[in-house]
């Protein structure tokens, strides 16, 4: 068959009358924080006109949470009618002693338990490492404490695990290696996906918006926080630093160097309508927290953060 130039013209002109008509979904995801439960903290959320939430699991609300503890925290968000858009729990799933493994493989399946019973959809987590093993050992240790010890608890409560890119942390799920790596070997399972977070993949110098851009079909839940390189002792020190000195730091976002413009373009166009959630580590606004409450310094870096993210996120 061959090709005139009227032919292609018309072809082209075709192709951008669809584009035109093609309608596109409005951008609304949810815009939120992260942080542990109080009554006051909740209120100040949905006072500040944020959206969602992700709840630490720890002091306030504990992954062995009664019926009646969950009842309360439960009741008291639905009044608010804020999304809670996961549980945020670090255990190390695949921890080489075996009584550190089983404890905290017995801790994360009450966490499985205590999103079932919120109605929570997700739980933010690390992948589980075992220090020094080759990656292909990890990961297929990791598929199978999974699938032995969390699926059926996912399938049964329909909650789905998400790993944010922690390499501080217990995880393999820092970047696209990882990533690759993971997913290949689960088999696409309906049950991992991610909790991005484009700061930690930025002070490990890789792209987050190529990243996103790669993986937009498995992120599930974010985290908003920025990365800031202080770059006039990182020029001293290299990324090893002898004398131990802090080249990078968290920020919020809009203080440090992600590019959150190209970011959010990646989810708009890939149609995101999940949660946002600040994760705020930023130490210009700490302490966080007096006892169980926020303080009035962590609350400002909020205002601050919210105010910066507007431009980019719809009301």
């Amino acid at each position: 068959m061959s090709y005139t130039r009227r032919t292609m013209l018309g072809a082209l002109a075709a192709t951008a009358a669809a584009a035109q008509t093609r309608k596109r979904v409005p951008w609304k995801p949810k815009l939120g924080i992260l942080t542990q439960y109080s009554e006051s903290n909740i209120d100040f959320a949905k006072q500040e006109g944020f959206t969602s939430l992700q709840l630490s699991v720890g002091r306030t609300l504990p992954v062995d949470a009664s019926d009646g503890l969950i009842a309360q925290v439960k009741g008291h968000i639905d009044r608010t009618g804020l999304y809670v858009s996961s549980l945020m729990v670090t255990e190390n799933h695949i921890a080489p002693d075996p009584a550190a493994r089983a404890a905290a493989n017995a801790r994360f399946v009450k966490a499985i338990e205590l999103a079932g019973k919120m109605k929570v959809p997700y739980i933010g987590t690390m992948s589980g490492n075992m220090p020094g093993r080759k990656l292909n050992e990890q990961v297929d240790e990791i598929v199978r404490v999974y699938t032995e010890k969390y699926f059926p608890l996912c399938q049964k409560h329909n909650v789905k695990l998400c790993w944010e890119p922690w390499a501080g942390g217990p995880n393999i799920a820092t970047g696209p290696v990882g990533y690759e790596a993971l997913f290949k070997a689960f088999n696409d399972s309906p049950y991992v996906g991610l909790l991005f977070d484009p700061s930690h993949l930025q002070w490990q110098f890789m792209d987050p918006v190529q990243a996103a851009r790669d993986f937009v079909d498995k992120i599930w839940d974010v985290h908003l926080k920025d990365a800031e390189i202080l770059w006039h002792v990182l020029h001293r020190t290299g990324i090893n630093p002898l004398n131990n000195a802090r080249w990078w730091r968290f920020r919020l976002p809009g203080s440090g160097i992600v590019d959150w413009k190209g970011f959010f373009t990646v989810l708009e166009e890939a149609g995101y309508q999940g949660a946002l959630n600040i994760e705020h580590e930023d130490e210009f606004y700490y302490p966080a927290y007096d006892g169980a409450e926020h303080t009035p310094q962590y609350r400002a870096g909020f205002r601050v953060a919210h105010k910066y993210l507007r431009q980019y996120i719809p009301e």
